[in-house]
């Protein structure tokens, strides 16, 4: 007995109006954290002129706060499961308000390190909060729509970054900028601790007693158990990190160094980046919605052209490619974040509720670590070769092809995994008691 397409199943959240200024009040502190993690995208020139720093030394900022947000995902989705949404976005904005804080005062670069680590722990509690808060307050079903939407939001605080920041960087200075930015980290605390609640009523998930440290191994055991767990890791890796190393740091000297272009035209196809992104993002969303099984062609494919399109951009026959190819090269980065969103959407019906943070946490590694490492290589290339962009981002192409790898290898065992848990569902769903 199969389930129309637009009921909502046996023991759903019902959505709504409530439902959606919940979600909205979780996804502005989300967009908060991604305006002050991609700061430095648009101040790395600046900070390695403040910080008297070199390539290598300009990508460890990123490198590190990456590592720490890459190595909180876990105890993140765990502490998610086990304190509930409000309590862990509230411990994560004040951990990210401070370190933009003293980053904004820092006066020199180990104090900065400190202040971007301390970014880095507090932003990794938000984006697995949101997804957990969706799952809570609206119907399965609308699972890959309100995860695309989420993501939406994070590029929206990108393109805050990319737009506002920037100009306020070079209209009242690095101190001036960073520490006024840090005052929207006071207004989403207030509104999260007045209006977010972690479920709606009736619909709180059963308690369970502390288990220490027994508990805490078996969450992680069981969601790596799960083939699909491993494939949406795998997609997270291959997807996001070529978009990300590109915003977070590196496409903006690329663009002015390696390509000769303004600073102000930099900015504009950073721009573009991001609003492409907030237009596959929905694209992707309707997609996968409706068609489900559209889910791995989607992300291969982006990778795919992301690839094209950096060989060509890279190998073209000339000091500088063509205007017109670094717009097709931007615009396509733009759908790395949207593919990546895709990863959440084979880990999620892979677990049970209560292992959703979790396997989220999991699977939100993938995208940071692939990031985090291409980052370094990128920095010690283009030191060691006397800033020959060509060679660094080829590093781009060795993790596509470990990543695409990976995806071929685990897809066919998670597909058949997810439809033995379907096919229970339906058969529990047919059998419950009138």
């Amino acid at each position: 007995m199969s389930t129309p397409r637009n009921s909502t199943l046996p023991g759903d959240p019902p959505g709504g109006r409530r439902a959606v200024t919940v979600w909205v009040i979780g996804v502005s502190v989300y967009f908060v954290a991604v305006i002050f993690r991609t700061s430095l995208g648009v101040a790395g020139l600046d900070a390695a002129d403040r910080f008297h720093v070199n390539a290598s030394a300009l990508s460890t900022f990123s490198i590190l706060q990456l590592l720490v947000y890459a190595g909180m995902q876990i105890p993140v989705g765990l502490l998610v499961d086990r304190l509930g949404t409000k309590r862990v976005l509230a411990i994560g904005v004040v951990l990210f308000t401070a370190g933009q804080l003293g980053f904004a005062f820092s006066p020199s670069y180990g104090t900065a390190l400190a202040s971007r680590a301390l970014l880095g722990c507090g932003d990794a509690m938000t984006f697995i909060s949101v997804l957990r808060l969706g799952t809570r307050w609206f119907p399965a079903r609308r699972g890959p729509l309100i995860a695309q939407l989420a993501g939406l939001a994070g590029m929206a605080g990108n393109l805050v970054s990319t737009l506002v920041l920037a100009r306020l960087l070079h209209g009242v200075g690095w101190t001036a900028a960073f520490a006024g930015s840090a005052l929207a980290g006071v207004v989403v605390f207030v509104l999260l601790l007045l209006f977010l609640k972690d479920h709606p009523e009736g619909h709180a998930p059963e308690p369970f007693p502390h288990q220490g440290a027994a508990y805490v191994r078996r969450q992680i055991a069981a969601s790596w158990r799960e083939p699909g767990t491993r494939l949406g890791l795998w997609v997270h890796f291959t997807t996001q990190f070529p978009a990300m190393v590109f915003l977070l740091l590196w496409g903006l000297p690329f663009l002015v160094e390696a390509q000769g272009l303004s600073r102000a035209t930099a900015g504009g196809l950073l721009t573009l980046v991001v609003l492409s992104n907030m237009l596959v993002g929905l694209v992707y969303g309707q997609i996968i919605a409706r068609h489900h099984e559209a889910r791995l062609p989607l992300a291969l494919g982006t990778v795919a052209a992301t690839a094209a399109l950096w060989a060509a951009t890279l190998l073209y026959p000339a000091d500088h490619a063509p205007m017109w190819l670094l717009v097709v090269l931007c615009a396509v980065l733009g759908a790395c974040g949207p593919a990546s969103m895709i990863g959440f959407d084979f880990a999620r019906p892979a677990n049970p509720p209560e292992r959703q943070g979790t396997a989220s946490g999991i699977t939100n590694m993938g995208g940071f670590v692939a990031s985090m490492t291409t980052l370094f290589a990128i920095g010690v290339l283009l030191d060691a070769t006397g800033d020959d962009y060509t060679v660094a981002f080829s590093a781009v192409f060795v993790l596509q092809a470990l990543g695409v790898t990976q995806i071929l290898r685990l897809r066919r065992r998670a597909a058949r995994r997810e439809r033995e848990r379907l096919v229970a569902s339906r058969v529990e769903t047919v059998h419950v008691p009138a």
